[in-house]
């Protein structure tokens, strides 16, 4: 399902922390070889410091991240490159503003139990502490039917979402 007027896709792998957005897109990268960006990569250190903390990020943390992330899907965009992106895309708002990067922005929404995204961040180094998973949870808005994409369990192994994703957007 590519974008019918022709424009290049950009497939945003969302979702709480702990759902393996990167794990996901990085199987996606590998069979599609597309342009790929880490989202958290793209936090100022004061982001990253604050949640290390503890600490949620509010909508003043995340708006600056979201329009770096958003200009660099236009970038590509103009260009007529595809690209792969991880953000979280919590929100909405959050999504419409990534949308601005490109017409061709469809969502792999990944979910997943509360208990198995615990035990997956709890068992992993990275800066996003499991007690602001809940945090994530109360903020989160699901797709509406109205945004291109969709949703998978991650209860599914990695490989098996990938394929899913490619067999859905007609790429595999």
């Amino acid at each position: 399902m590519p974008d019918p007027a022709g424009q290049p896709l950009h497939l945003v792998v969302m979702g709480v922390s702990g759902t393996g957005k990167s794990t996901i897109a990085q199987a996606l990268h590998g069979r599609l070889g597309w342009e790929f960006a880490e989202g958290d990569d793209f936090h100022p250190e004061a982001n990253v410091a604050k949640m290390a903390s503890g600490r949620p990020l509010v909508d003043e943390d995340r708006w600056p991240w979201l329009r770096a992330l958003a200009a660099w899907t236009a970038e590509r965009d103009a260009a007529g490159t595809p690209t792969l992106l991880t953000c979280s895309a919590l929100r909405r708002t959050y999504r419409d503003l990534l949308r601005d990067g490109g017409e061709g922005t469809w969502f792999v929404h990944l979910v997943g139990d509360k208990g198995l995204l615990l035990e997956r961040m709890s068992s992993r180094d990275h800066f996003m502490p499991p007690s602001l998973l809940e945090s994530q949870l109360d903020t989160l808005e699901a797709l509406a039917v109205d945004e291109r994409g969709a949703v998978y369990d991650v209860a599914n192994p990695p490989e098996r979402i990938a394929r899913m994703v490619l067999a859905q957007l007609d790429l595999d």
